[in-house]
Parts: C-alpha cells; sequence; structure tokens
C-alpha cells in the first residue's frame, strides 16, 4: 500500500473515542512504520463520541478527496427514547424534562415519520460545532450561555422504524452531509407530541462504504504494521537527491 501517495481505510470507530482520536492513532501507526514525523491524515465526517461506526479516514494525497467523500450519502441506526429531553439532545447532558408516552402508538410513529423524508428545515444542536459569531455553539452552550442557530436544509431520502416501544424506538436514517442524528431525534419527540433524546447511534454506511467491509482500528493499525510498503516515485526522487548533496 502506498500511504504517502495516497489510501483511504474505512474503520469502525470505537464508543467514546473522538474522531479524532482513531485518526491520532493511525497516524502514529503510520509514522512508525514509515519513519517519518509529518504525514496527512485527516477523517471523511466527524462522528461524535457517542456513536459508533463508519470513519473514513485518508492519508497523504488522499486527503484532497475527503471533502468530495464526505459529502457522499450516510446511513445510520438511531435508538430514541421518548418521553424525555436533554440540552445536547443525547447521553451527554443529564435529562431535564419528562412527558408522557401513554398516547403514542406504532401507528402514531408511523404515520410521524414521513414528515421528516424529503428535503427538510433543520435547527442543529446548540452541543454541536456549528459556528456563531467565530466561536463553536457547543463552547458557549457548555458555560451555559443562549446560542440562537438558523435551520438549515437537508435531505433525507429514507426513515425506516425498525423497532417500536412507548418508551423508546429505533429508526435507519439514509440522509445527506450535514444532517443531525440528535435534532432528528428532538424534532421526532416534539411531533409525537412527547420530548425525546438520542440513546443510541452507528453510521453504518458513508457513500460506498459500509460498516460490513470497515476494519476495527486496531485491525488498522495491524494492517499498517505488516503490510508492504511502496514509495511513490517523486518521494524516491527526492530522497536519493538529498543523499546526494
Amino acid at each position: 500500500m502506498n500511504f504517502l501517495s495516497g489510501e483511504i481505510l474505512a474503520v469502525d470507530k470505537p464508543l467514546g473515542w473522538t474522531s479524532f482520536d482513531a485518526v491520532k492513532r493511525l497516524r502514529g501507526a503510520l509514522s512508525r512504520r514509515l519513519k517519518i514525523r509529518k504525514l496527512k491524515v485527516g477523517h471523511a465526517g466527524t462522528l461524535d463520541p457517542l456513536a459508533t461506526g463508519v470513519l473514513i479516514v485518508c492519508t497523504g494525497k488522499a486527503t484532497k478527496r475527503i471533502e468530495e467523500l464526505q459529502a457522499g450519502t450516510k446511513e445510520y441506526v438511531a435508538t430514541i427514547r421518548l418521553g424525555a429531553t436533554t440540552p445536547s439532545y443525547d447521553l451527554e447532558t443529564e435529562i431535564d424534562a419528562t412527558y408522557p408516552v401513554s398516547h403514542i402508538t406504532e401507528e402514531l410513529v408511523r404515520e410521524t415519520l414521513p414528515r421528516f423524508t424529503g428535503r427538510i428545515m433543520q435547527v442543529p444542536p446548540v452541543f454541536s460545532a456549528v459556528k456563531v459569531d467565530g466561536k463553536r455553539a457547543y463552547e458557549s452552550a457548555r458555560k451555559g450561555r443562549e446560542v440562537e442557530l438558523k435551520a438549515k436544509p437537508l435531505q433525507i431520502d429514507e426513515l425506516e422504524l425498525l423497532d417500536y416501544s412507548q418508551q423508546s424506538i429505533t429508526v435507519r436514517v439514509v440522509c445527506s452531509k450535514g444532517t443531525y442524528i440528535r435534532a432528528l431525534a428532538r424534532d421526532i419527540g416534539s411531533a409525537l407530541g412527547s420530548g425525546a433524546h438520542l440513546t443510541e447511534l452507528r453510521r453504518t454506511r458513508v457513500g460506498d462504504y459500509g460498516a460490513d467491509s470497515c476494519l476495527s482500528v486496531d485491525e488498522a493499525v495491524r494492517l499498517i504494521a505488516s503490510t508492504p510498503l511502496e514509495w511513490p516515485e517523486d518521494y524516491v526522487k527526492e530522497s536519493q537527491r538529498e543523499q546526494q548533496r
């Protein structure tokens, strides 16, 4: 594999890791394998620490494809608790309010979900990396400051109910770049006449890369350590010139 010319690795990000944690681990493995300190490594599409699943990691010149890759369609499986809200719309913060759920039926859920397919407008979570006046929204939110975010257009191609109970639902979401599944959980809860928040999230696909074909981070590290290396021609020529000086 030619990590300098550019490789794309699809890894399964573990629960509790930031996307940067995964990139840092792979960059370290690559630096040790190639015996160089500077190497471009980046990811296409951030996953929250509380989410798992497909994370695309690009190396070398393949980092130029990051924007293209993260623009690909995403697929998620999300579990949403009904009847309670949190400020972050997920488990990062504590429950701040509870609501009745006795009126929620599977039929009501199935009637409600289609309202969130197609071209919709979504207000991002205040606990997000969206910039407001040059600052990340989460920085202000974590300090207890009010943050006002504007609704943004996005596309949800599919929203399928996989499991139902009065306390929670599990859905499969196929959507465009920029979709916040936490915000979708918030909006579904509101539409059902009850609060809701995200309790589990797994990204199962990014473009052509599916979770079934992902490597674990440890498997990716072992692959890097064991794969015969190929060096790009321009890098070899530059190294030879340096040796002759």
